[in-house]
């Protein structure tokens, strides 16, 4: 789903890879005892190895190196049963250490790749080069002291995973697309909640552009973009900004920018950094990581059924369309509550109710599926009403409205209301019979030819029936009247 950008000169092509840092869900940090509870007082969270007290030595935790390679195996990627920490040397006020203990030619997981379901109903295949393990630096306040920085080191040594991609994606749709669909993988395996508002799961995305199948551009790294809205307007103002640097003869310079969402712009924040600045090295006081074959078959055993496979589960067994199933396992939540609607409801009619009407009432009032005013088994309760006859789809809209208004089940305002479909065949043969009579006219026109009056007929029919009238009855009996 490449997108061009039209230039004086012609179309661009923009070049995308992205950098996931996912916050590995541990209870301790990578390598102390230190809690990782997010929303603790400024420095409460800080062990004498997140301080880079001197003569304190890192130990690893194992639950990191279990949520890794949980990952890797959900991106059928290549895990290696031999992995280096090293030392990555740079200064910052928030990393005591001086440097950060990451994994560099030698990662934890190799090479995989993500599938990403598009709009437009094509699938676009994003290679993963690599993801290896890494603890987070902790974080600098402006906002107390015009004068001064503050530090909060609750954050220094938490365990993160950093998912490289290749440079596959041609839009920010591909890459918007790209960053929810990794949320949503390690979401499933639990090795990431994928906050971002909380700062759990943050992108960086490096982006270049050329002319259409040219030879690559100079790239600019966007840094700590935490909203899949923001990724996406970030990469459409970095690319545009690039085309126009270029067309007027100028030259990008390869740096490291931060976005400004109230701007909707980027801006410069550093030259770019190649490895050989860091001055890598295998960190000493950790010996390389080794894992079994075994260990990693027995995580893989543990996986649940992730979204590809969910989705083509819904696909074939309930004859869900590709697009309802995508949007169904797109959060796992919405999955969950799929799975406990179907119990009781026919699936196509529940994954049809569910995308629009629920979700439209929910997006209304703001709140998500964890904290719906209507449970699942409710929701089941209505669309058996409709499956059964009880209440035509219309009604239904209705009494779901009062369901979100009233906390009431589907069955007790169907009955208080006297809103029962009518099947009574004598009863809606006289409600047709008065229509037609009113409509003398409309009847000798549709006679005469023009068949689109018909739905007028059964819009008056429904309208006089109180919407109550069996649709499928009003359409029968009609046919016979009218001809």
């Amino acid at each position: 789903m490449s997108q061009y950008i039209k230039g004086n000169t012609g179309d661009w092509e923009i070049v995308i890879g992205l950098e996931v840092h996912a916050q590995i869900t541990t209870q301790s940090k990578l390598f102390s005892g230190a809690s990782t509870t997010f929303g603790a007082e400024p420095n409460q969270n800080v062990a004498f190895v997140d301080a880079g007290m001197p003569g304190m030595l890192p130990v690893i935790n194992e639950k990191a190196i279990e949520q890794a390679v949980r990952t890797g195996l959900a991106l059928g990627a290549q895990i290696n049963l031999r992995s280096v920490f090293d030392r990555k040397n740079y200064f910052y006020p928030d990393l005591p250490q001086g440097y950060q203990i990451s994994q560099f030619l030698d990662p934890i997981v190799g090479k995989g790749e993500i599938l990403l379901d598009m709009p437009d109903g094509s699938v676009k295949k994003v290679g993963v080069t690599r993801i290896h393990i890494e603890q987070d630096a902790g974080k600098s306040l402006h906002e107390y002291n015009p004068k001064f920085s503050y530090i909060d080191l609750n954050r220094a040594g938490v365990a993160l995973m950093e998912v490289v991609s290749e440079p596959d994606m041609r839009s920010a749709d591909e890459a918007a697309a790209y960053l929810k669909k990794m949320r949503s993988i390690v979401r499933y395996i639990g090795s990431c909640d994928g906050d971002m508002d909380k700062g759990s799961m943050r992108c960086d995305a490096n982006v270049s552009v050329r002319k259409v199948g040219g030879p690559l551009g100079t790239r600019c790294e966007i840094k700590n973009v935490n909203s899949v809205r923001f990724l996406h307007k970030a990469i459409e103002f970095e690319a545009m900004r690039q085309v126009e640097i270029i067309e007027s003869g100028g030259v990008i310079d390869q740096e490291t920018r931060l976005f400004d969402s109230t701007k909707g712009e980027t801006r410069t924040m550093r030259s770019k950094e190649d490895a050989h600045d860091y001055r890598y090295f295998p960190d000493p006081d950790l010996l390389p990581l080794e894992i079994t074959q075994e260990y990693v078959d027995a995580i893989k055993a543990s996986l649940p059924e992730l979204p590809d496979e969910r989705k083509n589960r819904y696909i074939s067994k309930f004859g869900l369309s590709p697009y309802d199933a995508g949007v169904i396992v797109g959060e796992k939540e919405y999955a969950a509550y799929y799975e406990e609607l179907t119990k009781n409801a026919d699936p196509k009619l529940a994954a049809n109710w569910m995308t629009s009407e629920l979700f439209g009432r929910l997006n209304k009032i703001g709140a998500d599926i964890e904290n719906s005013p209507i449970s699942a088994a409710a929701f089941a309760e209505l669309l058996a009403l409709i499956g059964n006859d009880t209440i035509s789809g219309k009604i239904a809209k209705d009494v779901l409205d009062k369901m979100f208004e009233s906390g009431k089940s589907a069955k007790a305002i169907v009955e208080e209301e006297g809103l029962q479909q009518v099947t009574d065949m004598g009863a809606i043969e006289k409600i047709i019979d008065e229509v037609i009579a009113a409509n003398q006219n409309k009847v000798a026109e549709y006679k005469s030819g023009k068949d689109k009056l018909f739905g007028f007929f059964v819009g008056q029919t429904l309208k006089a029936s109180g919407g109550k009238a069996n649709p499928a009855a009003v359409n029968d009996l009609l046919k016979a009247k009218l001809s």
